[in-house]
């Protein structure tokens, strides 16, 4: 079952991207996740009311739901859903920005 989020204000909720990190010393090895760097790279789930607005042509200003961004290291307050899935929710103020492919 998925859960859905509401954020408030200026909330933005983010499930985090982990790169697969590695070092290479005779073969390949996986580094545990105390080695580990916080991720910085997450994809936005829901934005609170204040986030997400329009300019005069009607176009998204900010980030909106389906966004890649990029995040404070340390910013947020991380949480588990009841199915085990890791989030983050932090301020808009928070997010550096939008990853454009």
């Amino acid at each position: 079952m998925s859960v859905k989020i509401r954020p408030l204000n200026d909330r933005v909720v983010v499930e985090p991207i982990e790169e697969e990190e590695m070092t290479f010393a005779g073969g390949r090895l996986v580094l545990p996740d105390t080695a580990k760097e916080k991720p910085q790279q997450g994809k936005v789930l829901a934005v609170g009311p204040q986030v997400e607005t329009e300019d005069e042509d009607g176009n998204i200003v900010g980030v909106k739901a389906g966004d890649l961004v990029i995040f404070a290291k340390y910013a947020g307050t991380p949480f588990k859903t009841r199915d085990g899935k890791e989030m983050l929710i932090l301020r808009e103020d928070d997010i550096l920005g939008v990853i454009e492919e």
